[in-house]
């Protein structure tokens, strides 16, 4: 758990970084097209890595895998590569692989809260 903090802390600081550098640089625009898909690149995966700390200090100190908490993770992880995917360089496949990553995902999601509305436990207790 530690050494994921460590990765956190550097994440972040190479996020700050990333955009100190981008804002100070003379430019016709504050900010390209690139540079912002970078930015976001990096913010969101700081953003998973928050989110897999706390499902880790859950596990570690509950003995609970909370279900919710991972499907959340894992449709951020699948939102940063559909935002930051090149369109232009991707295949049809990987567009279509994409989509059902992100269809079975947000399935997931409503039948574990439809489960946990209805007074059941989806975790398993």
């Amino acid at each position: 758990m530690g050494l994921l903090v460590v990765v956190i802390t550097v994440a972040t600081l190479e996020l700050v970084w990333l955009l100190f550098k981008d804002i100070t640089t003379p430019a016709e625009l504050l900010l390209n097209v690139e540079q912002m898909f970078e930015l976001f690149g990096f913010f969101l995966m700081v953003l998973i890595a928050m989110e897999l700390l706390a499902t880790l200090r859950s596990y570690l100190y509950e003995r609970v895998v909370h279900v919710e908490v991972v499907l959340e993770v894992a449709l951020i992880a699948v939102a940063q590569k559909v935002i930051i995917l090149d369109t232009a360089r991707a295949g049809g496949l990987t567009l279509i692989g994409l989509a059902g990553l992100l269809l079975a995902l947000a399935a997931a999601s409503w039948a574990v809260r439809t489960v946990r509305r209805r007074g059941g436990s989806p975790d398993g207790q």
